[in-house]
């Protein structure tokens, strides 16, 4: 068990503090060599295997179940302590002129978010389920009804713009690109699912 940082968007810190985010996606690097026809994890390493099931590679993931991982956001140094830039998204204008310090700068002793990992998994990006988006903290519009015969439309997230909602798979589309850059979905990579238990407070309190 390690005690290791994480870095988040504002947007992502906030869906942990609400409770949403339970996951999140990583790309390794490098990627596995082909050819190969399975993925095998155990105790935070994975290998490509060929056909007769031979290991090909083994390359350590980021983060192994039972790290604990301390979440590095964005943040300004202030009298008597920080804040945190996520929090003045959620209130435009609560800190006007602030100087505003990258996560990657923030220290262990500033980070209010512990995740502990408890599952470690290896796919295709495109292999995330419905649920995984939902727990990679898509925001669910709380007014959507289902309207299809079928009931295949139960869930819709909400956008950045009020007026439009999008299906949890467009959801997860879009923020991956605005993470990884243009058309970084439709290259499909390999990652790392990890799932984690998230708690409100200092790695050290």
């Amino acid at each position: 068990m390690a005690d290791l940082p994480i870095l988040f968007s504002a947007p992502m810190v906030l869906a942990l503090i609400d409770g949403r985010k339970k996951q999140t996606r990583r790309i390794l690097k490098p990627q596995p060599v082909q050819p190969f026809s399975s993925i095998i994890t155990h105790n935070g390493i994975w290998a490509t295997a060929d056909e007769d099931g031979d290991a090909l590679d083994f390359l350590p993931v980021r983060y192994a179940v039972g790290d604990r991982l301390w979440v590095r956001e964005a943040f300004a140094p202030v009298q008597g302590g920080v804040i945190y830039r996520a929090d003045g998204e959620r209130q435009p204008g609560a800190c006007c002129g602030c100087m505003w310090r990258p996560s990657i700068h923030m220290p262990r002793l500033a980070s209010r978010l512990t995740l502990t990992v408890s599952d470690v998994r290896v796919q295709r990006l495109q292999e995330i389920s419905e649920a995984d988006i939902l727990d990679e903290g898509a925001p669910v519009d709380p007014s959507h009804r289902d309207t299809s015969q079928d009931g295949s439309n139960p869930v819709m997230c909400l956008s950045d713009r009020p007026w439009i909602t999008q299906s949890p798979r467009a959801w997860f589309h879009r923020l991956w690109d605005s993470i990884n850059g243009p058309d970084a979905w439709d290259a499909n990579p390999w990652v790392a699912a990890y799932t984690f238990d998230p708690e409100l407070r200092n790695i050290d309190a």
